[in-house]
């Protein structure tokens, strides 16, 4: 578990932010999962967050950022993005090796820099991970033809479209089991046990749930 104070407003702010860009309702417990820091920790964080006037907490106990908090957050989401792409396309980092380095160098970014890396890089490209500066809605996602591998249909080949980033242990992971943007595979099995089985040209592999759900297909 992480130590609180090396977790900033900032990244409680994007946590928020990106947790509803993925159509949940965004709960304490969320943050501390999302986050790997205590319920005490997240607890004293969001009354910072609500004294700043970037959160409110309803009585629902769903947290919610105010305008100014989105603004914020956004910002942090979109450095973190211009960094993990200059990151893989001008200093050539593997895309499993990127997310942990632009979480910490989102933070030591300054505005000017900030905006040569949008000059040079622009705010519209994918990251390694295949991803936008905000995840999108899995409902829309599918309505534009891409799936989860956890519920891909048997027999198809497919394109890995992009990856969830949050965990770099679930990246290395998945880079170890041949699996990344642009990967053809095919779907063999989804099995009893929740895991599926897929072929690809580096052999077959079958992956566990929790990694099957961080992998967007799209047919072939």
């Amino acid at each position: 578990m992480k130590d609180s104070l090396h977790v900033s407003k900032e990244n409680y702010l994007k946590a928020v932010l990106e947790a509803e860009a993925e159509g949940h309702q965004v709960i304490p417990a969320m943050l501390a999962h999302w986050l790997e820091v205590s319920a005490p920790a997240v607890t004293m964080a969001l009354k910072r967050l609500k004294r700043d006037g970037l959160v409110e907490v309803g009585a629902d106990g769903i947290v919610r950022l105010t305008a100014t908090g989105r603004e914020t957050a956004y910002r942090t989401a979109l450095r973190h993005h211009l960094i993990e792409r200059m990151l893989s396309e001008v200093f050539g980092m593997e895309w499993y090796e990127i997310h942990e380095e632009a979480e910490r160098l989102e933070h030591a970014v300054s505005p000017a820099f900030e905006a040569k890396l949008r000059e040079k890089l622009g705010e519209g490209g994918a990251c390694p991970h295949g991803n936008a500066v905000l995840p999108r809605n899995p409902g829309e996602r599918k309505k534009n033809g891409e799936v989860p591998l956890s519920e891909a249909p048997v027999g198809k080949s497919y394109v890995v479209t992009s990856l969830q980033e949050r965990d770099p242990k679930l990246l290395l992971f998945l880079h170890d089991a041949g699996l990344g943007p642009g990967q053809k595979l095919r779907v063999t099995s989804q099995n009893y046990d929740q895991t599926v089985s897929i072929d690809m040209l580096s052999g077959s592999s079958i992956l566990g749930r929790l990694a099957a759900e961080a992998v967007w297909l799209r047919l072939t």
